[in-house]
């Protein structure tokens, strides 16, 4: 149940279900996995759109989603709706700078943001998606270009970029305004890393999880309702990076998938940013894969 909430304030930002798409283990794949209300893996979709790794993915108008960008032999900027029931659109055309290792998170309560990537070199471009799923041309990136980022919404209707590599590990952060207005940087709490992921738990709040920092790790940080950053929390389950993370269940989380050797292996994240041990994986064990939440 959603708690109540007084007229005029913000509803709750956790989508019932989530979804894990796309990603490498091998050969490029375009196969989705469901995540139910109660955390459980499905089993393989057959994928919708072109086969793709190093994508990103944020939910969208209250109940749905959007994975894009990526790379295929080369990087593409083509998007994938998914619908309220998780079923995944073809490709649409891209509008944006084609790019892979980018970020995504929820904004203003029914939009999202695209951040961040590497095309020839690190970006910090953002592009901007609207309650109908439209994604924006480019915005001037602020803050320190870096690919293999993560983010994560808090707070209700705002976003958070954190993390990345530029030629160097980062820790660095960018909050994102509930108008999806981009900051410049925040010095980093935590231990620098690339290739971690982020996802929103407890209705206002997110996480940061695990990475590689010269060799995987399963660290995790938590993000207040304010979005401040916390130190390092132990890790718990397998170190691994280039993996997924989305909510669940209103107002929980899911890490998935991974590398360091490919996996397919989850980790439950509480309603109090508690990361579980390891779950044996269903579906195709993969890495450079994206997850959003829906319905």
């Amino acid at each position: 149940m959603f708690p109540i909430i007084p007229a005029g304030s913000a509803a709750p930002s956790g989508n019932d279900e989530g979804l894990f798409g796309f990603g490498e283990n091998g050969g490029y794949t375009a196969v989705t996995n469901l995540v139910s209300n109660a955390g459980v893996v499905g089993t393989d979709v057959t994928g919708v759109g072109t086969a793709r790794r190093y994508v990103a993915a944020t939910q969208y108008g209250g109940d749905k989603g959007i994975f894009g960008f990526g790379q295929t032999g080369s990087m593409v900027s083509m998007s994938n709706l998914v619908s309220n029931a998780g079923v995944v659109a073809t490709d649409t055309t891209g509008v944006g700078t084609a790019r892979r290792g980018l970020g995504a998170c929820g904004y203003g309560g029914d939009k999202g943001i695209f951040g961040y990537g590497w095309t020839s070199s690190a970006v910090s471009m953002t592009n901007l998606v609207s309650n109908a799923g439209v994604v924006g041309t480019d915005v001037t990136g602020v803050g320190t270009a870096r690919q293999y980022i993560a983010a994560t919404q808090y707070g209700e209707d705002k976003g958070i970029f954190g993390f990345g590599s530029n030629g160097g590990h980062q820790s660095l952060t960018n909050l994102v305004s509930n108008a999806g207005v981009v900051a410049t940087d925040t010095t980093g709490v935590g231990t620098a890393r690339w290739g971690p992921e982020g996802c929103g738990y407890g209705y206002d709040k997110g996480i940061f999880g695990y990475g590689f920092d010269g060799s995987n790790v399963s660290m995790t940080n938590l993000v207040s309702n304010a979005g401040v950053v916390s130190t390092d929390v132990t890790g718990v389950g397998t170190a691994r990076y280039s993996l997924g993370a989305t909510q669940y269940g209103g107002d929980k989380g899911i890490f998935g998938y991974g590398n360091g050797s490919v996996q397919s292996m989850t980790n439950l994240v509480s309603n109090a940013g508690v990361v579980a041990t390891d779950t044996t994986g269903v579906g195709t064990a993969r890495a450079q894969l994206a997850a959003c939440s829906f319905n």
